[in-house]
């Protein structure tokens, strides 16, 4: 199952290979999502928007059980990082 997301907003800190770790929702029930491999990452046309693609799972999960994986987006131009894809 392919869950599309309308650009929710999401920190990430990342490495000199792309995303580490992503944190998404709001207050103190934040999830955080620790990434064990990159799947994909490609720049877009235009203002170039780089788009990761990575197998990630909840922080205290089990890799194996409960990975998904997540495309988050990359907005140069404003500096800002989005989910806008969970593919189950």
């Amino acid at each position: 199952m392919v869950q599309v997301l309308a650009g929710e907003r999401v920190q990430v800190e990342r490495g000199p290979s792309g995303p580490l770790r992503f944190w998404r929702g709001e207050g103190l029930g934040r999830g955080r999502y620790e990434v064990g491999q990159l799947v994909e990452h490609r720049v877009e046309a235009g203002p170039g928007r780089q788009v990761w693609r990575v197998e990630a799972v909840r922080s205290g999960r089990s890799r194996t059980s409960f990975a998904g994986v997540f495309d988050l987006t990359w907005e140069p131009a404003d500096d800002r990082w989005s989910l806008v894809r969970v593919h189950d």
